[in-house]
Order: structure tokens, then sequence, then C-alpha cells
């Protein structure tokens, strides 16, 4: 069942490559700025910068996260981002399963949190 939220947010940012948006993923959600971050491989961008015409190929992310979070994530995402102006938009969450809304705000503010995959034991 769908649970309304004032407090999940999901923050868009594209990157040069793979290897970027695996790095910067794996480091804000390290540091509990995202409870997940999901790398989309080969996006293509279309973009006027400084006064031409620009398409590059990247890496899209979509971080989510916690309203609480966002100016120190932020923050971090321009201190490790390779661009001088990387893609910072923030969406909010009108709803999401009860279950999924709950492991994330946990995992914000939690050291381990809840079903993390390294606790389980291997299923094969």
């Amino acid at each position: 069942m769908l649970e309304p939220t004032s407090s999940a947010r999901i923050v868009l940012t594209t990157t040069a490559n793979l290897d970027e948006a695996n790095h910067l993923g794996r480091t804000l959600v390290e540091e509990r700025l995202a409870a997940c971050a999901t790398l989309v491989p080969a996006v293509e961008s279309i973009y006027s910068w400084k006064g031409k015409l620009e398409t590059s190929s990247e890496t899209m992310l979509l971080l989510k996260t916690g309203s609480e979070q966002l100016a120190a994530l932020e923050a971090r995402v321009l201190q490790l981002h390779s661009y001088e102006t990387p893609e910072f938009l923030v969406l909010p969450v009108e709803a999401g399963s009860h279950a999924y809304l709950a492991w994330m705000l946990i995992g914000l503010n939690a050291p381990n949190p809840p079903d993390d995959p390294a606790d389980k034991p291997d299923r094969k």
C-alpha cells in the first residue's frame, strides 16, 4: 500500500562516465547522504555550455535521500564531482511503499541499515 511522504526525495545528477558515477554513488551511500544510488549508464545529454551546443555521453545517478540530507548531499556532490557545474535536481516523492520508505529513512540515519545485503547470507 502506498504511503504519502513529505521527506523522501530523489536527486538527479549526471557524471562523465560509469567509474565516476560508481565512485560518487558508493561514497554518498557510505556517508549516509543517500540511501541508494541507482546508476543509469549510457544516457545522451544535449545542452548549451559557454555559448556552444554540446552533446555528451554520460551516466545518470538517481539518489534516494531525505529532505534533511539535501544541503550536505549537495555540498558533497559539488566537492566530489568532476564537472564545473554538476546537475543537482531535487524531485519530491509524493508517495511510496511503506516498506521501502521505512528502509530508506532508517538507512540514512543508521550505521548499519536493516536489510543491508552485506548482512544477509548468500542465497544461491
